[in-house]
């Protein structure tokens, strides 16, 4: 079993509450699809997630305003596209274990998994077209396709040995921060947040999402398939670079905070800084 697997959610102590109401919104919309035959696949698609970025969206409408019945819908969309991204992303990777499980492709096949991921998607675009604020559509489909150009630049990069440092942040930035963006910036915009508020945990979501990927990383450097490790290889897994991305590491979790500046003080911009350190949880 992976690292990852074994930990118990390090969020559920400080963000219960919240995790709770994701869950329900969550259950609610793929019990909507009861009758289909994607219905068993889909839930265990969605089992054992820790729904950090849902969470993100939601105390990001929380810190602007409010956090209504549209922001946890948001929020369940945000899971469903995390949800479809892993059922690609293990197909392409090879990986045969996600969340101390079977992945979703060994246990279903490749043809369940593509026509599920097709699934997914449809699932969203409902969603979407149930909130009001037509700019969470966008954000939804912007997020989308940074992840799959992310995906396709990882998958590019991983044939050449020649990899740079500006390209391993370049596939952090669209296959992994994309969606972390999004979350925050889709709550920004559900709580009312004013344009400099918006522009703020915009950045902050795709800060923190770069940080999660590269702690990520340090911590599961023994991963041969990771673009990381081609990095890792190519300084002879030296002390000194380990020792850098350390540095990186923390530079992007003070990038995240300090976006937080222009929030004004309240409990769930409080949350927000307190997820900055929880993320280093994988």
């Amino acid at each position: 079993m992976s690292r990852r697997a074994s930990k118990v959610n390090p969020l559920q102590e400080s963000f219960g509450d919240h995790l709770t109401k994701i869950e329900e919104a969550l259950k609610r919309e793929l019990n909507l699809y009861s009758w289909s035959e994607f219905y068993a696949p889909l839930k265990y698609a969605c089992e054992g997630g820790k729904r950090i970025r849902p969470l993100v969206l939601v105390l990001s409408a929380e810190s602007v305003g409010r956090c209504d019945g549209d922001a946890y819908l948001a929020a369940s969309a945000i899971e469903l596209l995390h949800t479809e991204s892993i059922i690609h992303d293990d197909i392409v990777d090879e990986e045969k274990e996600r969340r101390g499980k079977t992945s979703f492709h060994v246990k279903y096949g490749y043809n369940m998994s593509i026509l599920t991921a097709d699934f997914v998607l449809g699932m969203i675009l409902n969603i979407a077209s149930k909130l009001k604020d037509p700019r969470v559509a966008n954000e939804l489909a912007n997020a989308a396709l940074k992840m799959s150009e992310g995906e396709m630049l990882e998958v590019r990069l991983g044939s050449e040995q020649s990899v740079q440092l500006d390209d391993y942040i370049n596939v952090l930035t669209y296959k992994t921060a994309s969606i972390f963006e999004a979350s925050s910036k889709i709550g920004a915009i559900i709580g009312g947040g004013n344009d400099e508020q918006i522009n703020a945990l915009t950045n902050f979501g795709r800060f923190i999402g770069i940080a999660y990927q590269i702690h990520d990383d340090l911590a599961d450097w023994n991963d041969e398939n990771r673009l990381f490790n081609t990095l890792l290889k190519n300084t002879g897994r030296s002390k000194e670079f380990t020792d850098k991305m350390g540095n990186i590491l923390l530079d992007y979790t003070n990038k995240a905070k300090n976006e937080l500046h222009v929030i004004s003080n309240n409990k769930a911009k409080l949350h927000l800084a307190d997820l900055v350190s929880l993320t280093m949880f994988k």
